[in-house]
């Protein structure tokens, strides 16, 4: 059994939806980010980054693990699946992992917080992130010509992790239009019935959304609490 810490921001996906995928059995604990429950002694000992998400494995002595690529990698291992063995296929997955890690999740991460929560409007900053967030998406999008997965013809964590960022474009108000391959792809992730699931731990966000179209401020004040700025 893993013990799944988490929130529902692109980075806690990452780990609910490679759990799903996996067929693994978990405990949800939900944190509250805008109580900052992710800076408690208690969670700190979990992670002391103080970000989520982060697992416990009840099978190995309570293994801790945080940061969500290693997570993910840790999932894999222990399975067996979405991580190839084979040499070459393995470092096609790691690297556009890494590739989400250090490029795609900063920079939509910083969109976010300048296009979004900035209290004030600093226009230099919002084109400079969401600019940098086009051109990580054309180069998915030549991947993604080349192959039908980043790691060739196998769905793996690379896939869920770039596609739990990606997948948000609207949120950090980048520009799509044109990557047919990489709209493509998110599509067909979108579709896939383990990815569904694990979007809607430990909240479902898509019924807050719809719940902010009819209820107005008051949902939407929900929405930026649970989506509280880059918490991992």
């Amino acid at each position: 059994m893993i013990d799944l810490y988490t929130s529902s921001t692109p980075n806690g996906w990452k780990a609910s939806i490679t759990l799903e995928e996996l067929d693994l059995s978990y405990e949800v604990h939900a944190i509250d980010l805008g109580k900052q429950e992710q800076k408690t002694p208690a969670f700190l000992k979990i992670n002391p980054h103080g970000r989520i998400p982060a697992i416990a494995d009840r099978d190995k002595d309570n293994l801790a693990i945080f940061e969500s690529g290693a997570i993910m990698i840790y999932l894999a291992e222990k399975t067996g699946r979405l991580l190839p063995t084979d040499l070459h296929s393995r470092f096609e997955t790691l690297q556009w992992l890494m590739f989400q890690m250090g490029g795609v999740g900063p920079m939509m991460g910083q969109a976010n917080v300048f296009f979004r929560y900035w209290p004030e409007k600093y226009q230099p900053a919002i084109d400079r992130y969401q600019n940098e967030g086009r051109r990580l998406f054309t180069v998915l999008d030549g991947r993604l010509g080349e192959s039908e997965w980043l790691a060739g013809n196998e769905f793996t964590i690379a896939d869920i992790a770039n596609w739990s960022w990606a997948r948000t474009y609207f949120w950090s108000g980048i520009d799509i239009e044109g990557p047919d391959n990489l709209r493509r792809w998110i599509d067909v992730i979108d579709a896939r019935p383990a990815c569904q699931r694990g979007l809607k731990v430990p909240v479902d966000m898509e019924a807050l959304r719809a719940a902010q179209d009819s209820k107005g401020e008051a949902a939407e004040t929900m929405v930026k609490s649970a989506q509280s700025i880059l918490q991992r």
